[in-house]
This record gives C-alpha cells, sequence and structure tokens, in this order.
C-alpha cells in the first residue's frame, strides 16, 4: 500500500499524543499500542477523507475500537496479572513518587465505568470542548458534562482513599 507523505507527516508528528490517549482508553500500554496501530492502518486506508480532520478522524477510531476491545474481554476469560518484580526497584530513584503518581491515576481511570474513562480521557487529557467530545462519542452535550461530574467525583473519592499498599504500587 503506498502511503501519502502527509499521512507520515501526521504519523510522525502526532503518534505519541495518541498513543497517550489509547492508553488512558484502555490502561494498558501493549493493548494501546496495538489500538493505535489498528486505527492508523485504517485512517491510512481512508487518508483521502481522514486526511480533513485527521485527529478527530483517529480518535474517532481509537474509541470505535476501544468499545470493541472492552465487549471482546467481556467474552473471554478474565487474565491474571503478573506479580510486581521488587528487583526492577532496588534503587532510590528521585522520580518514583511521579511514576506512582502516574500510575494511581491510570489505576483510578480504569476503575472508571467506560464511558466515564472515555469523556475524561477526551475533555481533559486531549482538550476536547464539550462539543467536540459529544459528538466524537455520538452523545448530548449534557451527557458528556454528566459523565464528566461522575467521573470527577469518582476520581477524587479513589484517588483520596487509596490504601498504603494500592494495587497498582510497584513497592
Amino acid at each position: 500500500m503506498r502511503v501519502d507523505a502527509s499521512f507520515t507527516d501526521f504519523v510522525n508528528a502526532r503518534s505519541t499524543a495518541l498513543l497517550r490517549t489509547a492508553y488512558l482508553l484502555t490502561g494498558d500500554r501493549g493493548h494501546a499500542e496495538d489500538l493505535l496501530q489498528t486505527a492508523l492502518l485504517r485512517a491510512a486506508r481512508r487518508w483521502a477523507v481522514a486526511r480533513r480532520a485527521p485527529d478527530a478522524y483517529v480518535r474517532r477510531i481509537l474509541v470505535n475500537l476501544s468499545h470493541d476491545r472492552r465487549r471482546t474481554l467481556f467474552r473471554r476469560p478474565s487474565e491474571a496479572p503478573l506479580p510486581p518484580d521488587p528487583d526492577l526497584l532496588c534503587g532510590a530513584d528521585a522520580g518514583l513518587d511521579r511514576v506512582a503518581d502516574r500510575d494511581a491515576v491510570v489505576w483510578a481511570l480504569a476503575e472508571l465505568p467506560v464511558r466515564q474513562r472515555q469523556v475524561v480521557v477526551l475533555r481533559y487529557f486531549e482538550d476536547l470542548s464539550v462539543e467536540q467530545t459529544a459528538e466524537l462519542l455520538g452523545c448530548t452535550t449534557g451527557t458528556v458534562k454528566s459523565y464528566a461530574s461522575r467521573a470527577l467525583a469518582r476520581l477524587r473519592e479513589l484517588l483520596a482513599d487509596q490504601p498504603e499498599e494500592a494495587p497498582y504500587a510497584h513497592r
């Protein structure tokens, strides 16, 4: 398949931000990479249409693929997480607290219902307006505001009530 140079420029410029969005939608780096790869392939096939608003086009694909992934996950047995390896964190690192904070936010996002998580990711991480988020998710602006309000309240609860040994902790 021949790829337009403008598509290559788009991927080079936006793939990091789109990977972050995919990661926040899925909560898993490996699944996020797969999701983004699939989304970019679909966008490349329809680049003549997608080039008008490539960010919105790829975001829509990411949201749709995350829906599909969730449906698939409910149909198969759940995966058991591997225990954390304490040998990987044997030295004191100044950035370790930031990693723990990031992990706490990602864990809390994963605890939200799918639609609430999508609204939070699109509104606050992708910095889309209420109207853009509503259009992307195919709902009303009131629904976006409602989901955002509930999600933020739940995130506050989850992040305020963190146990000493949180499920996301590496220590």
